[in-house]
């Protein structure tokens, strides 16, 4: 089947302080900006103390959602990556909004981890700079979290996300706005002690340049070039003079600094306070600011999904390798898929065949590295590495899917667990599930000779099996296994005929 790529993409970042669009044409494999769009939401200020997101935020939220969902509605499925960062991570009716979110847009969000969306601003970073083999440090100052990464070229070589943000730090320690150098000080000493446990591998040493990514990176910036206390770039001695100036005002309001948003005032002292902080921590003197950023990374991650350079599939590859799965027994399960999935025509929705196909060949690539633990209960551990690891490309919900396709590709199957799921995933999954126990029962020798044909069927919740004549007569262990196997589905409200 050939795959229809299409004429316009787009990448939706909902950050804890701003929402970002990017609307691209794609021509000849490459990608022209057409429309770019910002709210700032400062999802996370609508955080109460058990991380509950208030409905007044929501409402805000879901607003600017609905005039970027008039933008993208119509586009196709598959041309829009949409991602929720800390604020979503962390939020405890998350899914709630989430849903309703979904419909605002009309496309799937997905939430990534704070390691993924490093990796994603360091992509978009990469592809909005000359390329350089130098190794670039790059910083994101979000809403809720702090990203550092260190890469060079458009390879992300260390991560890591710090629980701390512009928006979470001013609620903080400059409550109602007020400030002082009492307050600063806190706030500053509470940015480097998130930083402390990670200044070696990120210290100056380690890198060539600095380069910051954020609108908060970005504003300090114009304040400070505005000003004249620094020129064309952050500057540790600019740094300090504004520093010096905001720790003599006693409210924001007081602050009069050129060149800064009113509506980015209130977040001002917080992104301050971390990149202050990040300063001194790291021994940095000068960082520039860079256009690229999350939204950038997205849409970059998504041409490559088009074009079959799917990051994913290398982070499996990656993984597999990590721990010492049988690859030509990985290919002869990924080719008994691949046969069923031929006669099971409407197996799943038509704009998920590719998606179906995808989360199936990671399975069969990863279903056994739970070997490397233990033996014993190995597709529990296997399901454990894959929903918790740090993978690229993958969203909180990806990994769980694959956790829950490698944790009961054996034994008994609980529904239940398929229930978190997001649709069309809460049907499919369970569907898709027993294709892969069937196929790894039928290869239980590991044998290499090719197996028997065979039809399958599959509708609503029956599967048949129609093996050639005698053929389960000659293979009594694979008769005795499908037995079994009929036992495990019936408990699952799945009923296995074969013959």
């Amino acid at each position: 089947m050939t795959k229809e790529v299409p004429e316009v993409v787009a990448a939706v970042d909902l950050g804890s302080n701003s929402f970002h669009m990017i609307v691209c044409r794609l021509k000849d494999g490459k990608l022209h900006t057409l429309d770019r769009l910002k709210e700032m939401v400062r999802l996370a200020s609508g955080l109460d103390k058990k991380n509950h997101l208030d409905l007044v935020t929501q409402r805000r939220a879901l607003n600017c959602l609905e005039r970027f969902g008039q933008r993208i509605q119509n586009f196709p499925p598959g041309s829009v990556s949409i991602v929720g960062t800390n604020t979503l991570r962390t939020a405890t009716n998350a899914q709630q909004f989430i849903a309703k979110a979904e419909r605002a847009l009309g496309h799937p969000i997905h939430i990534i981890s704070g390691i993924e969306e490093a990796r994603l601003i360091y992509q978009g970073v990469a592809h909005s700079l000359s390329s350089s083999a130098n190794k670039r440090f790059v910083m994101d100052i979000g809403g809720g979290s702090t990203e550092y990464i260190i890469g060079t070229n458009d390879t992300p070589l260390t991560k890591e996300s710090l629980n701390m943000g512009c928006v979470s730090v001013s609620n903080l320690f400059f409550k109602d706005g007020k400030l002082s150098a009492k307050a600063f000080k806190q706030a500053t000493l509470f940015a480097e002690q998130k930083l402390e446990p990670h200044k070696k591998k990120f210290s100056h040493s380690n890198w060539d340049e600095a380069i910051g990514a954020s609108g908060s990176l970005r504003s300090i910036q114009s304040v400070l070039e505005s000003t004249g206390w620094s020129h064309n770039a952050i500057t540790r001695d600019g740094l300090e003079k504004l520093v010096n100036h905001l720790t003599l005002c006693s409210h924001i309001n007081t602050l009069n600094l050129p060149d800064l948003d009113s509506e980015r005032l209130p977040i001002f002292p917080g992104g301050l306070a971390i990149i202050y902080a990040t300063f001194k921590t790291l021994g940095i003197e000068q960082m520039t600011v860079s256009d690229g950023a999350l939204r950038e990374g997205l849409v970059h991650d998504l041409l490559g999904r088009i074009y079959n350079q799917d990051i994913r599939s290398e982070t499996v590859q990656l993984l597999s390798e990590r721990f010492h799965t049988d690859k030509a027994h990985s290919i002869r399960i990924r080719q008994t898929l691949h046969f069923m999935l031929q006669q099971l025509d409407s197996f799943s929705p038509k704009d998920q065949i590719e998606n179906t196909l995808n989360y199936l060949n990671w399975a069969a690539d990863l279903y056994e590295i739970g070997h490397d633990i233990a033996h014993s209960q190995y597709h529990k551990h296997g399901a454990y590495i894959v929903e918790n690891a740090d993978l690229a490309g993958f969203s909180r919900h990806d990994q769980y899917i694959l956790s829950l396709l490698i944790k009961f590709h054996r034994r008994k199957i609980s529904l239940k667990n398929f229930n978190k799921l997001q649709d069309p995933w809460k049907a499919n999954a369970p569907r898709m599930t027993i294709l892969l126990r069937l196929a790894v029962l039928l290869h239980r020798s590991r044998d290499d000779k090719p197996l028997p044909e065979f039809k399958i069927s599959f509708t609503k919740n029956k599967i048949r099996l129609q093996f050639q004549e005698n053929c389960l007569n000659q293979s009594p262990l694979t008769f005795a296994d499908l037995q079994k196997e009929a036992e495990h589905l019936k408990e699952a409200g799945f009923k296995l005929e074969f013959e």
